[in-house]
């Protein structure tokens, strides 16, 4: 049996999507998303933020960066990745960040207006109104790594 390692996150964007094409013409998008929790602790309300990064690919990714920006309140569907790569510097760093399947706004504190976009089955992902697997997000490639900004958790 294989295992997966799937997640939903709640949380609001703390930066418009950043949209990028790989060499390959293929479009990746990037934005954090800032998780709360909040417990009590002797009595008094806690509140602590995580900060995830989250890549998109494809359809997904020109979609999200042509309908989110930052504030907005996301339900992002994925699954977690860490991967390597070398600052400008040479220097060798691990990121872990969320690869997303679907993300969606959080209709609990806002509206929002479908609109289907109608694709031929030629295009990225063979949408085109089909279903089921149809409609996943193709995950990074290994020869299409997306852009890497050497940022804190602040820049965010």
């Amino acid at each position: 049996m294989a295992s997966e390692n799937m997640c939903t996150v709640v949380g609001g964007l703390g930066r418009d999507p950043e949209l990028r094409y790989t060499q390959g013409g293929r479009p990746v998008a990037s934005f954090g998303v800032a998780v709360d929790r909040r417990y009590q602790k002797d009595g008094e309300w806690v509140s602590e933020t995580s900060w995830l990064n989250v890549t998109v690919w494809g359809d997904l990714a020109e979609n999200c960066a042509a309908s989110l920006t930052k504030g907005t309140r996301v339900i992002v569907a994925g699954r977690f990745q860490q991967r390597e790569y070398e600052t400008k510097e040479g220097e060798k760093r691990n990121v872990i960040e969320l690869v997303a399947d679907a993300v969606g706004p959080d209709l609990r504190w806002a509206t929002a207006e479908v609109e289907r976009i109608q694709r031929d089955s030629s295009s990225s992902g063979g949408r085109g109104g089909g279903g089921g697997n149809a409609d996943r997000v193709r995950t990074h490639l290994p020869d299409e790594e997306p852009f890497v900004k050497d940022a804190s958790i602040s820049d965010l």
